[in-house]
């Protein structure tokens, strides 16, 4: 995927332009039904089709201190794109310039450099430029005014309710993981890069990959039945492995409190997974975490973990030959 990090860099995509404009948190349910109609109208005229969002998430330079968790890193984000379909992104970086940016000069803008633009797709209820003055209604007039077409796409609702970013944080922080993943319209998953720790879950006869995470929203601390899956061109033999997680504090090896983390043990594994970058899928909530008397316990406690998440992920993919640097 071709990605582009500014407005000027239209120019240098085969026209007529197709536009999803969204901050896209999580594509969710909501945000395909907008990603894919540009899909279906780029190929209608014969153009490119453009997911156009930006990073980091405006609220976090807008009102930092109600900035939310993300769904999803950019990266993740990315990834998900061009599985989509998507041949090209803009990812603009969302600063205190582009804030103030004006509504009507944001749009003039796209069109100016896009060759041409033929469409802007985006939610019903979107809104943009300076304090958001920019709405559905003024893009009509401005694609009058510039030659495009203006297409607002409706809320898709489930459960009667619309599916948004934030019903889908909720749901997370509740602990419940189907009805994130149903709004999602795929499993809930993160994004994490393999990092060296303290190495006792070697020591305990279990290895574990722990994971630097990306400011993602996560469910409740415990112990979770997972897939794991290599996220980079690497070694793509990992794909969905049997896992089981860690999510938590580590309160039997951990004295001061700390920040959560998240560490996987992969079933029937063994190789070098440092610096590689893990897509991990929770599927189902095991247990709580606890602290345990002694590390006995704790090593006698994660090898029934490990048999109750094998049990309910199936079998894993035939081994591959481990990877390596």
């Amino acid at each position: 995927m071709v990605l582009l990090r500014s407005i000027a860099e239209l120019a240098t995509v085969p026209g007529p332009v197709v536009l999803a404009i969204g901050v896209f948190d999580g594509l969710h349910l909501g945000h395909r039904a907008v990603l894919e109609r540009a899909l279906s109208e780029a190929a209608s005229r014969g153009g490119t089709a453009l997911a156009l969002s930006f990073d980091p998430h405006p609220a976090r330079i807008l009102r930092p201190e109600l900035a939310p968790r993300l769904l999803m890193a950019t990266e993740h984000k990315l990834r998900l794109l061009e599985e989509l379909g998507f041949t090209h992104t803009l990812l603009l970086p969302f600063d205190q310039t582009l804030a103030a940016m004006d509504a009507d000069d944001f749009i003039r803008s796209l069109a100016h450099h896009a060759r041409p633009l033929a469409s802007i797709c985006v939610g019903h209820q979107w809104s943009f430029g300076k304090a958001r003055k920019g709405n559905l209604e003024r893009l009509a007039q401005l694609g009058l005014a510039l030659h495009f077409d203006e297409i607002g796409v409706e809320e898709v609702q489930i459960e009667g309710a619309p599916v948004s970013s934030t019903r889908i944080r909720n749901a997370l922080v509740a602990g419940d993981l189907s009805l994130a993943s149903h709004l999602l319209g795929r499993p809930y998953t993160v994004l994490g890069k393999v990092h060296h720790g303290r190495e006792l879950g070697r020591t305990l006869g279990f290895p574990t990959a722990n994971l630097s995470l990306f400011n993602e929203q996560l469910p409740p601390n415990g112990v979770y039945a997972v897939r794991v899956s290599q996220a980079d061109a690497l070694s793509p033999r990992l794909s969905h492995w049997a896992s089981v997680a860690n999510l938590g504090t580590r309160p039997t090896v951990e004295t001061l409190p700390s920040e959560p983390t998240l560490e996987v043990h992969l079933l029937e594994f063994s190789g070098d997974l440092y610096g590689r970058l893990l897509e991990v899928e929770f599927v189902e909530f095991l247990r709580p975490e606890k602290r345990f008397d002694s590390l006995d316990s704790l090593r006698t406690q994660i090898a029934l973990d490990a048999l109750d998440a094998a049990r309910r992920l199936g079998p894993s993919p035939s081994p591959s030959p481990s990877p390596s640097h």
